[in-house]
């Protein structure tokens, strides 16, 4: 289909940048220690004509952002491809416009250098993939994978060079894995990794050092977050580990390989509405060790390992409905500074961040007072280390056009 081109508004400026440092905001990190101090230099832009949840956010081979995203208003699965660095301006396509589709979608890079991705078939709860036939993915192939359902989704490119996908079959609350037999993802086979109660809910798929998928989810009668680690590269078996057992732990889990090659997961802790990282200990995750980042309004969360070799997490403050992003202080997450990138009315849902070739973090999240896909650039990160909580700056839209300082 036709790619439209979009310019993208409402330019987000930093305070700090402008007018001096914002008041401080502590670090909550579960140790006391040293907290980094954010560099100002942020931007958010609306994506014009982009309205939708469920975004998905990666770097392409040419180096600009590519996202998924399911558009709301018309049940299609689209995608914005960006041709800038900091995604100023976007190219729209609708790729799936068959019923209602486009459910969580998932985002990966194939080794072909294009897009592949997973999302869900509402109409037909079917688990469905879009092989993009070029980069800025304008057009692509649809496959059917699974009939059974398609929740949850979430696709890693394998050490065998193909696609694997982690969902949920809703219907009988199984957490499922299908493994592409090409590359444009036109067949898979699919196995049942646990079927035993509600498993596969909020899922997050990663490839570990080994080669081998890690896989955080939600699952459990009484709620708890989960690792499977994938057997072999099609994951026709895994060993299940429960990382957190409180109570109803685990929600929009996010798991990334950390630079010590251990599995990095944050999520949502429920009972407290707070962001909680989960450091794996081995390969496997069958240990690991917590810490508490937000403990009382955190919700969603997205992580990305950081040129630095440090988690990066984009999470949604749900007491100020405003998008943050934490950076850790070291390898297990157990300091932070937390920055607020865009507090303009009711935003933050749905992060998903990725790094930039520039190596700053670029985010897809929604505003949800006009339900329109947004994109933040952080144009900066940390600079130095202090005992001292960080400094924050916040962000506030002056309306399109170039922002003013507030």
């Amino acid at each position: 289909m036709q790619a439209a081109l979009v310019t993208l508004g409402v330019l987000v400026a930093s305070l700090a940048a402008l007018a001096g440092h914002a008041p401080r905001e502590a670090s909550s990190g579960g140790h006391s220690g040293e907290s980094a101090i954010p560099t100002p230099g942020m931007a958010a832009v609306h994506i014009e004509g982009a309205f939708g949840r469920f975004p998905s956010i990666k770097v392409g081979s040419d180096g600009l952002g590519l996202i998924s995203y399911f558009d709301e208003t018309n049940a299609d699965l689209k995608v914005a491809h960006c041709l800038d660095i900091a995604c100023t301006e976007a190219e729209l396509a609708t790729l799936d416009g068959d019923d209602a589709v486009g459910w969580y979608t998932s985002l990966a890079i194939g080794t072909d250098g294009l897009g592949l991705i997973s999302y869900l078939d509402a109409t037909n709860d079917a688990l469905k993939i879009a092989h993009c036939l070029d980069v800025p993915c304008s057009k692509a192939t649809i496959a059917r994978i699974d009939d059974m359902g398609g929740s949850f989704n979430s696709i890693a490119i394998g050490s065998d060079g193909l696609g694997l996908i982690g969902y949920m079959d809703a219907n009988n609350m199984k957490l499922l894995v299908a493994h592409c037999q090409d590359v444009a993802c036109a067949g898979a086979s699919v196995t049942t990794i646990e079927n035993a109660g509600y498993v596969g809910g909020y899922i997050s798929m990663a490839i570990g050092l080994d080669g081998l998928g890690l896989i955080s989810y939600f699952g459990d009668s009484d709620g708890h977050l989960k690792v499977a680690h994938c057997l072999d590269a099609a994951c026709s078996g895994a060993t299940v580990t429960i990382v957190d057992g409180g109570g109803y732990t685990g929600h929009w889990t996010s798991i990334a390989i950390g630079s010590d090659g251990f599995g990095l997961i944050s999520y949502m802790d429920m009972p407290d509405a707070g962001i909680e990282v989960a450091h794996c200990l081995d390969l496997a995750c069958t240990t690991s060790e917590m810490t508490t980042i937000d403990r009382t309004a955190g919700e969603y969360s997205s992580i990305a390992i950081g040129p630095d070799g440090l988690g990066m997490i984009a999470f949604r403050d749900s007491v100020r409905t405003a998008l943050k992003v934490a950076y850790c202080a070291d390898l297990a997450c157990t300091t932070t500074a937390i920055v607020t990138v865009d507090d303009e009315a009711n935003v933050g849902t749905y992060p998903s961040i990725t790094i930039g070739r520039d190596g700053f973090g670029l985010i897809a999240y929604v505003d949800e007072t006009t339900n329109r896909l947004k994109v933040a650039h952080l144009s900066s990160g940390p600079s130095s280390y202090s005992a001292d909580p960080p400094e924050i700056s916040t962000f506030r839209s002056a309306g399109s056009g170039c922002a003013q300082p507030v």
